[in-house]
């Protein structure tokens, strides 16, 4: 279930990443405010709980949760901030961000 909670960060991370970013990518959504918020936040938060819940039923602590959504976001930013935004990852300070993320989840998951 530790993983399922991991994929439901994944996922309520990339709706997370649309409500703030579209604005910014998209000039249909510069103007809306709500409109995000209801279509992306509503589920995301869902997301995050469920997320939490099953990981904290499985470890018994919440900081396990907190570092898994912790380096979720860091597997989902860059990739949707690369492929859609055309940002490059490609640079030294996301790099050595992405494997000390990437350390973290390993190191919650192991220990």
């Amino acid at each position: 279930m530790v993983f399922l909670g991991f994929i439901l960060f994944v996922i309520g991370h990339t709706f997370i990443w649309f409500e703030f970013n579209s604005q910014l990518v998209y000039p249909w959504w510069r103007d809306k405010l709500l409109l995000p918020v209801l279509l992306f936040g509503i589920p995301s938060d869902l997301f995050f709980w469920y997320g939490t819940r099953y990981i904290y039923d499985n470890t018994g602590e919440i900081w396990t949760s907190r570092m898994l959504a912790f380096g979720a976001s860091y597997l989902v930013f860059p990739i949707l901030t690369w492929v859609i935004a055309n940002e490059s990852p490609l640079t030294l300070k996301t790099i050595v961000c992405s494997i000390l993320a990437f350390m973290i989840v390993v190191i919650q998951v192991k220990y």
